[in-house]
């Protein structure tokens, strides 16, 4: 099993900042893909940005040029840099994690909330 813990979340005004982490612990032998999804009220969870161990990354059309995702394999942790914040942005945002097998997992959430 892998374990996601995320951490960061919180209240901002529209324009702000702020950075989400997400470690993963337990048996992370093989993953591969870590990320963020997002669900706000009422809505579906839907992708925010993702990134390979080798690096290369996918951004949700709407965070494009805000949000910023990165990784560090020592300390098997994800990052997202988000800036430019809006009211839109509120959400429960979800670490996820997938090994090369399409095994995936995910981290209980973080709130974010973006006031106008």
């Amino acid at each position: 099993q892998v374990q996601l813990v995320e951490s960061g979340g919180g209240l901002v005004q529209a324009g702000g900042s702020l950075r989400l982490s997400c470690a993963a612990s337990g048996n992370i032998f093989l993953i591969n893909v870590m990320g963020w999804y997002r669900q706000a009220p009422g809505k579906q969870r839907d992708l925010v940005a993702v990134i390979t161990s080798g690096g290369t990354t996918n951004y949700a059309g709407s965070v494009k040029g805000r949000f910023t995702i990165s990784r560090d394999n020592a300390k098997n942790t994800v990052y997202l840099q988000m800036n430019s914040l809006k009211p839109e942005d509120t959400a429960v945002y979800y670490c996820y994690a997938e090994r090369l097998n399409g095994a995936d997992y995910w981290g209980k959430g973080t709130l974010v909330t973006v006031s106008s």
